[in-house]
Order: structure tokens, then C-alpha cells, then sequence
């Protein structure tokens, strides 16, 4: 798992301003220095664009930009999985019903009326800020695994159905990996179970330091199995992503005399391109990893198979 995964509760907020008055900017800037982080665009086009990089806590939305307006640009954040939550705040000159309407169907949480008011700006976005950092830590809370502090099996399966939508609107490759820690059991009644808990632990940090791209996802979704979800990778590099994450684990070289396979911990890695086509839910998804998974194992455990036809040898 990256950081980017969960939301980042225990950081400074960062708080775009999206306006095409240079001046006005920079007296938000001023104001909100306390509160957080201030970042500045001057368009829609922009805005959208850092936020998919940096995903913001909080946004001050002109109501009107040249090019791409800002109730475009709310509308647009509202409908991606990665910015819905991000509360908008627009900054209008506008202060009529119909006006305000707009704003909140288009998804604001709020708005402030120009001229700004240095106080009362300050204070409706500190509030929004408490309210979007309490909301991230439930999130948190709800979607971690409490061992390994990866992702755990709720999110692994919300991710899927997002990632599926994502891949069919934009047309790319969605892959999936299962993992399986071998001989877990034997680990187990070996070493016991405080021993098991701490090996879990290390593997979980060997997957997550071999997931190198924020998009990518890996949850603990079993008591010794994990799940990698590869946006925008076919097959053939979902393989190396996999093979990558089988010489972390490996490397950390934790003793286990109990394997059949090894004298130290290893992995088995079944590896799926997820059929966008079919009407497969996420039980079909995972079946067709979790049929890869067993073949690795009955291959011989410590390796990646990404077929279920006759294979010899690793892969």
C-alpha cells in the first residue's frame, strides 16, 4: 500500500484556491496561512489537473473562470472516485438564491460571498477542515488492517468495483494479483502465533515497499493472503509487479524451518487481467486470480503463475 491510499489525516491540509484575480489569491493565501498549506490556479483546466496529483483537503472555487467555470469543474471533482470527497467551497460574487442552488447542486459544501471577509473565510474553512480530518480518520479506520496497517478487505473490494468503472470509461487494462504466504499454518504451529502476527506484519511491509506507483493497491483480504490491484496494466507487467513482490518477500529471508519449499519465508502469486468485457462480478475476479494462486502452489509454491495451462518450471 502507498501512503496515498488512505487519506492523509496527521499532515498540514492543503488548500487550493481556484481564481483568476491574482489579487484575490493572494489575500486568501494570507489569510488561510494558519490553516493549512495554499496552493493557487488560475483555471479549471488547472484545478482538475492538480488535484488528480495531489488531491487537496479543501477547495475555494470561483464561481466564475474563463474557459471551464467553476460549476463545471465542481461537477467534474464530483464524479471521480479520487476527488468526490474533497469538500468545495465557492467563492462567488453572485449572492442569490438561484445562484446558491447551483452551487449546491453541483456538490458545494459551502460558499463565501466577494468581498471576502477575512474572519469569516477563516473560520468556515478551518470548519470544513475538522469536519474533511474526522472524516478521513473514520475512513481510515474503517478501511485499514488493524495488524498490518495495509489496506484490508472492505477496500480492497471497493477499489475493485471503482477501478473496473475507471477501466471501462477509459478503456485500459485492469490486473489483479492474489498472494498467498506458503506453509503459513506450519509457520504457525512452529513458531506460534505472536511469531505469525510479526511475520504477517514484515510481509505486509515488503508487499507495500514493491508497490511503487500510487495508483496501485495492496490489502491484507485473509489472514496470511493479500490482494495487489494494478490500474492501467495488462498482463505481461502486472507478471514483473508480481515477480517484483515475490523477491521482496523472499528477501527479507525470515527463517521457517517448517516449509516444504524453503528454508525462509516465501510467496505464491497468481496473477489475473481482469475481463472487462464480461459480466463478471467482483466473485468472478477474484476466482479467476484465487484459480492462478492454486496453480502456483500446486506448481510448487515460491513463484508467480499468471496461466492455468500445463507449465513447467517457474512462472
Amino acid at each position: 500500500m502507498t501512503d496515498t491510499q488512505f487519506p492523509r489525516a496527521t499532515r498540514r491540509p492543503l488548500i487550493l484556491v481556484v481564481d483568476d484575480d491574482p489579487t484575490l489569491s493572494q489575500f486568501v493565501e494570507v489569510v488561510l496561512k494558519a490553516e493549512g498549506s495554499v496552493r493557487s490556479v488560475s483555471s479549471g483546466e488547472a484545478a482538475l489537473e492538480l488535484c488528480s496529483e495531489l488531491h487537496p483537503d479543501l477547495i475555494l472555487l470561483d464561481f466564475e473562470l474563463p474557459g471551464l467555470g467553476g460549476l463545471e469543474v465542481c461537477q467534474q471533482l464530483k464524479t471521480h472516485d479520487a476527488t468526490r470527497s474533497i469538500p468545495v467551497v465557492f467563492i462567488t460574487a453572485h449572492h442569490t438564491p438561484e445562484v446558491e442552488d447551483r452551487c449546491w447542486e453541483a456538490g458545494a459544501v459551502d460558499f463565501v460571498v466577494k468581498p471576502l471577509h477575512a474572519r469569516t473565510l477563516a473560520n468556515r474553512v478551518k470548519a470544513h477542515l475538522t469536519l474533511k480530518a474526522q472524516a478521513d480518520l473514520l475512513r481510515e479506520l474503517a478501511f485499514k488492517d488493524a495488524l498490518t496497517g495495509i489496506a484490508n478487505r472492505r477496500y480492497f473490494h471497493e477499489r475493485i468495483e471503482a477501478e473496473v468503472g475507471r477501466a471501462r470509461r477509459l478503456g485500459t487494462p485492469l490486473s489483479m494479483l492474489l498472494v498467498d504466504v506458503d506453509h503459513f499454518k506450519a509457520f504457525n504451529d512452529l513458531y506460534g502465533h505472536a511469531a505469525g502476527d510479526a511475520c504477517l506484519v514484515q510481509v505486509a511491509a515488503a508487499l507495500r515497499s514493491a508497490i511503487h506507483r500510487p495508483t496501485d493497491i495492496v490489502a491484507r483480504i485473509g489472514g496470511e493472503e493479500f490482494g495487489c490491484l494494478l490500474p492501467d496494466t495488462a498482463l505481461g507487467n502486472a507478471c514483473t509487479v508480481a515477480e517484483r513482490l515475490r523477491e521482496a518477500v523472499a528477501s527479507l529471508g525470515l527463517p521457517h524451518e517448517g516449509s516444504a519449499t524453503a528454508d525462509r519465508v516465501t510467496i505464491s502469486v497468481g496473477v489475473a487481467e481482469i475481463d472487462l468485457g464480461g459480466g463478471q462480478g467482483i466473485r468472478g475476479w477474484l476466482a479467476d486470480a484465487d484459480a492462478r494462486l492454486y496453480r502456483a502452489k500446486h506448481l510448487g509454491r515460491d513463484q508467480v503463475c499468471a496461466t492455468l495451462e500445463p507449465a513447467t518450471g517457474n512462472g
